[in-house]
């Protein structure tokens, strides 16, 4: 194990996500988890995780033979990329609170979160429609392709049914108890990715614009249950109330690890990523309580104007 010294030692005054990582950058955002693994864990750990690292991103940007990029807005590699830092700092924060995570489950949780929505990418002969229609089967689809590809992922045969059970628990239509975990660590792993998961989306600077996305998303899946883009921004805060159950219950209040890495690491007495969402939901309040022009003109954290087609219907 490398020297325990810390890997960041700059300390900032009631910083923001943005300001630790720019998640855009794919080298610093490799860069990042690099030296959160190496921390604690051996060279070889960290070679897995970056061939699976730099095989996802050619999977997203269509350079994996048989294989188009990724065409959803919501489900996009960006995601992909905030999902596996948290996974990381709750993984980090798990360390430096004591009892070390293993360093072959660590393996197969980070390659987890890298590949857990690989499910949304269609092979080059699917061209009806785009990689949303999958949303109903997309982490079924991420585990039989992290089986399919386990050699060229180097994922040991024993440890793809590990990688699986890990990406399952990131299904939200999926009973936690029927996934089967093999030990209480393994369980308490899939607790952190299916935490990062929601952490990763949730605490984006721009979750609110991109929920129109995912409405669009939702739309070409078949679900019923949103009747238009403000409906959506409606039923979210319903949604954050279901969310802090499951964090708090079925994923043991994992997000609690956040918070540990975010002192030792940053030197910052609180938990950025519940901040983060706390303030996206105060703010989706005002914009709800607010009728005096269209919701859409308070959402600038992207051009939504100059989105795809489809966003502007």
């Amino acid at each position: 194990m490398k020297s325990r010294d810390r890997v960041y030692t700059s300390k900032m005054d009631s910083p923001q996500l943005a300001d630790l990582l720019d998640h855009d950058n794919l080298v610093q955002v490799e860069e990042s988890i690099s030296s959160l693994l190496r921390f604690w864990y051996p060279e070889p750990v960290l070679d897995s995780v970056s061939g699976v690292f730099h095989h996802v991103v050619r999977l997203f940007q269509g350079h994996v033979a048989g294989y188009q990029a990724c065409n959803t807005d919501y489900h996009n590699l960006k995601h992909t990329v905030d999902v596996v830092v948290a996974t990381v700092r709750l993984l980090d924060g798990r360390n430096l609170a004591g009892d070390p995570l293993d360093a072959a489950l660590a393996r197969d949780l980070v390659q987890a979160a890298l590949l857990h929505d690989v499910g949304y990418i269609q092979k080059n002969e699917d061209t009806e429609g785009t990689g949303a229609k999958y949303t109903k089967t997309h982490v079924g689809r991420g585990v039989l392709y992290a089986d399919a590809y386990q050699s060229e992922l180097h994922i040991a045969p024993e440890r793809v049914p590990v990688v699986g059970r890990l990406i399952w628990g990131t299904d939200l239509a999926v009973s936690w108890e029927s996934i089967g975990f093999a030990e209480p660590q393994e369980e308490q792993a899939a607790a952190y990715l299916a935490t990062g998961d929601l952490l990763g989306q949730m605490a984006d600077r721009t979750y609110l614009e991109k929920l129109l996305f995912l409405y669009y998303e939702f739309r070409e899946a078949g679900f019923s249950d949103y009747q238009s883009e403000f409906d959506m921004l409606k039923k979210t805060m319903g949604f954050y109330q279901v969310i802090q159950n499951r964090l708090d219950t079925v994923l043991h209040a994992s997000y609690n690890l956040a918070a540990v890495h975010f002192k030792f690491r940053f030197g910052v007495n609180e938990n950025l990523y519940l901040s983060s969402i706390e303030r996206q939901k105060n703010y989706l309040q005002s914009i709800l309580d607010d009728t005096s022009s269209n919701f859409r003109k308070k959402l600038k954290r992207l051009d939504l104007e100059g989105a795809q087609p489809r966003l502007l219907a």
